[in-house]
């Protein structure tokens, strides 16, 4: 969950949207599209995302009082690919009119893939601007004499270009007066003054091009052409020009009713996975929420159940430490359940998070998975003071009997205990391989920190202490990842293989909040953990990591072409190895519909062969890894590729969609990727070559997500860049 206070994040922010309002800026005023035609100007013809559009017309040069005749033409040859239809805008030079009416078109159709439309005009020149004479010359020189229109906006243009870079100017500035202002609430009032700023920047900029590209949103592309001629009409040169905006969509597929197999969801936010002993999972979540089902796909809530079983009394104990919350379900977050067998008890351990970072985790015990749960004792505060540290167990861990002075040098009071110390949220306890107990706990400001259990009382194991460093404190433990308000909550640590993975999720979890899961790995339950370059997720200054290549994120916003909803902002998850050996993540998604709705999603693990995690392209259907293996002459063929790169519009709700590629059986690739590919010889690992990496994965066979439609699918990660790559063989 994240509901820290983020001060310095918000000035960040600030420079950030600047610097990229004048990216923005400079991209509307110089980002033109390339003319492709003839050197002359007698004829357009671009091709942009394999549709293609050309403008001619019947001549090049006509008599006063002739028609000219030009035809449009416009081919969508991408395969997959429809394009919507399309309403645009024609003009003329000044003094061309249409010959009658309707004979200036103004409407592509929609074009399914391999078709094209040919659209036909005809306008004639004015008499009194183009008077029939015997001399059609002009005294001016035809090829640099601008068209009327055209003076009239060629002055305009460079001044309103001038005009939005002083503007812009003006913005900076004054984003940095207010930046650098010190005082109570400078971060958001800069960020409302930028608001409004950038709001008559964006009106500002919208002038300067009539047809100028929107951001995408969700699932489409979008292709903004402007096609145009040059001819000579009674000895003048004239023009004719069009502004088209066109949206390419992937083709949907559908299937048969009889082969649709959607299964049964539920909402729970922050899934906690656990599997008891008569074989049923069950998952916990923010607000007192849970489920369960028996094959990992359908899902049955016990919401109401579940929240029933908490006495008042337990209520109370639970909101000792906070009392401020009107709503009880409100403040509770993230819980984690783990068998405590030297207590013989279930054990619940619950965010309990107030104002001001004032927050504790809890734990619970029941003889039950379900319930009733006991409250036991507090494992860690956070947000103490002078006056209320005697209220909480840190004295009796740090000694002496005043609060130590770094709690308040970064404390609450001065409003910096976020700079250095952790909100007590998001827990997760595990064992290690030695039997010994764990929590990794905290999120946004401090980070994420480790502290060792008591197996015998599930609370705190006073017996282990830590140094007072950049990455440790006495009370709070040792610093695993994160700090200075660098995004990072919901650690899950889980042993997978040889290692230890520590998942987390990076960005803001609201739909448009760029939600995603990383991981990293160590062979020590307490660290240090790295991804596949080395890069640690420790951080000791603040920087903006959304989008950054550090963690191997799993995905991020995709939409295959059987979805109706592309899926975004996944995260807070959890994930476990299940009797078999499979191992599995469980997380919550949001979609591209507007809402804040979301649902829970698992997907199998599976380990490539350089030991790294990779997450199967669909959710789990009983998939599994091929004993045998899987041979190029199998695998080849046409496959839908989502490359989940890096540098998504997460606040526009950008999605991957699919691009098409084959798996020649000579192991080349073509297509939208050019490259190789070839597999291990017995093993289910893949290895292809394309965009100047090496993926590394497994490929398998599994049911097209919300379908009985088996088909094969690979799932594999960059060696240099992290960037998780899926593919499935196209089933149309």
């Amino acid at each position: 969950m994240i509901f820290d206070t983020k001060r310095k994040e918000t000035a960040h922010s600030i420079k950030r949207v600047a610097a990229a309002v004048l990216l923005f800026l400079i991209s509307v005023m110089f980002g033109t599209t390339v003319r492709t035609g003839a050197a002359d100007e007698t004829t357009f013809t671009e091709t942009k995302y394999d549709i293609t559009v050309s403008l001619v017309t019947d001549k090049t040069s006509y008599e006063a009082g002739e028609t000219i005749n030009y035809t449009l033409t416009v081919e969508n040859n991408r395969a997959h690919y429809y394009t919507s239809k399309a309403q645009f805008a024609t003009t003329f030079t000044e003094g061309l009119e249409a010959v009658s009416e309707g004979a200036v078109p103004d409407t592509v159709q929609k074009l399914e893939s391999g078709e094209k439309a040919v659209l036909s005009g005809s306008v004639t020149g004015n008499t009194v601007v183009f008077p029939k004479s015997e001399n059609t010359g002009t005294t001016g020189d035809p090829q640099t004499e601008p068209s009327q229109d055209e003076k009239k906006t060629s002055g305009f243009v460079p001044l309103l270009i001038c005009g939005i870079l002083a503007f812009a100017a003006v913005v900076a500035a004054v984003v940095t007066i207010v930046v650098k202002k010190k005082g109570k609430g400078s971060g958001p009032k800069a960020l409302a003054v930028l608001l409004i700023m950038s709001m008559g920047i964006s009106a500002a900029a919208s002038l300067s091009s009539a047809g100028t590209v929107p951001v995408s949103a969700a699932d489409y592309d979008t292709y903004t052409v402007r096609p145009y001629v040059k001819v000579q009409y009674a000895g003048q040169e004239v023009m004719i020009r069009m502004v088209i905006e066109l949206h390419s969509y992937p083709k949907r597929i559908t299937v048969a009713t009889e082969l649709k197999n959607n299964p049964k969801s539920i909402t729970c936010h922050d899934p906690s996975i656990f599997k008891d002993t008569d074989g049923t999972y069950y998952i916990f979540g923010t607000h007192i929420t849970g489920g369960y089902t028996s094959d990992l796909r359908n899902w049955t809530s016990i919401d109401k159940e579940f929240r029933a079983t908490f006495t008042k009394e337990t209520k109370d104990l639970i909101r000792a430490w906070n009392t401020d919350p009107v709503d009880w379900y409100g403040y509770l977050w993230a819980p984690d359940v783990v068998y405590n067998p030297v207590l013989g008890k279930y054990c619940y351990y619950l965010s309990a998070n107030g104002d001001d970072w004032k927050s504790n985790i809890v734990m619970l015990t029941s003889d039950n998975i379900t319930g009733p749960y006991e409250y036991a004792g507090s494992v860690v505060y956070g947000g103490f003071t002078a006056e209320t540290i005697g209220e909480t167990d840190v004295l009796e861990v740090v000694g002496g009997d005043t609060i130590p002075d770094r709690y308040v040098k970064n404390g609450i009071k001065n409003k910096k205990w976020g700079d250095k110390w952790p909100n007590c949220i998001d827990p997760c306890v595990f064992y290690d391989d030695d039997g010994n107990l764990w929590m990794s706990y905290g999120s946004w400001s401090g980070g994420i920190f480790l502290l060792a259990l008591d197996e015998s009382t599930g609370l705190r194991d006073y017996s282990v202490t830590y140094e007072n460093n950049e990455h440790s404190d006495e009370y709070f433990g040792k610093k695993i990842a994160g700090g200075w308000y660098v995004s990072g909550e919901g650690s899950y640590i889980q042993k997978i293989g040889d290692y230890y993975w520590l998942f987390m999720s990076y960005g803001n979890l609201e739909a448009k909040g760029g939600y995603n899961i990383r991981v990293f790995r160590s062979t020590r339950p307490d660290g240090d953990y790295v991804d596949m370059l080395g890069n640690s997720p420790l951080y000791d200054k603040y920087i903006f990591n959304y989008n950054q290549s550090v963690g191997v994120r799993l995905f991020g916003g995709y939409k295959w072409r059987t979805f109706n909803q592309g899926q975004v902002a996944q995260g807070h998850n959890s994930a476990f190895v299940d009797d078999d050996g499979k191992a599995y993540i469980i997380y919550h998604s949001r979609t591209t519909d507007g809402s804040e709705g979301h649902t829970v999603k698992v997907h199998q693990l599976f380990l490539n062969e350089q030991g790294w995690l990779v997450a199967a392209p669909y959710i789990t259907d009983g998939e599994g890894l091929d004993a045998g293996g899987v041979s190029m002459a199998d695998l080849a063929g046409d496959y839908e590729v989502i490359v989940h790169e890096l540098d998504i519009d997460y606040k526009h709700l950008e999605v991957k969609t699919p691009q098409y590629i084959t798996l020649n059986a000579d192991g080349t690739i073509a297509g939208a990727y050019e490259g190789s590919w070839s597999v291990k010889a017995g093993t289910s690992y893949i290895t292809l070559n394309f965009n100047g990496d090496t993926y590394s994965g497994v490929a398998l066979k599994m049911n097209v997500e919300n379908t009985l439609v088996e088909t094969d699918v690979f799932t594999a990660v960059g060696e240099n860049t992290q960037i998780t790559v899926w593919g499935s063989r196209s089933i149309d």
